[in-house]
């Protein structure tokens, strides 16, 4: 079966960095845009970046563009987030997401539009 297993979450200081990866399993990697989703306590599930299936377009929400590259490596069927200057406000469950192939629009944060997702990996920035 579709197995997504995130990693590369913890505990850092406002302003560090922590490399997120999701290796997947059980798909044809590389026939799946993949993103990043964080939900913070008591907030909904939002969008964080998006890559397309051959790596060459990305997406990012605004609160994250220039801090946190999303890359992925098909020959690993791997895809990472780069978080950097980290805030508190990046606090939350981060998880990875394959977006249905079904899917082909330009508008890759919403959330329905992900078919499988990972458990999750904790990510907490202290001030």
């Amino acid at each position: 079966q579709v197995q997504l297993v995130e990693s590369g979450g913890g505990l850092v200081q406002a302003g560090g960095s922590l490399r997120l990866s999701c290796a997947a399993s059980g798909l044809t990697f590389s026939s799946y845009a993949m993103g990043w989703f964080r939900q913070a306590p008591g907030k909904e599930r939002e969008f964080v970046a998006a890559i397309s299936r051959s790596g060459g377009n990305t997406y990012y929400a605004d609160s994250v563009k220039g801090r946190f590259p999303i890359s992925r490596d098909n020959a690993k069927n791997t895809v990472y987030l780069q978080m950097n200057s980290l805030k508190p406000v990046d606090t939350g469950v981060y998880y990875c997401a394959a977006r249905d192939p079904a899917y082909s629009g330009s508008d890759y944060s919403t959330s329905y539009e992900y078919h499988y997702w990972g458990q999750g990996t904790q990510v907490t920035v202290s001030s």
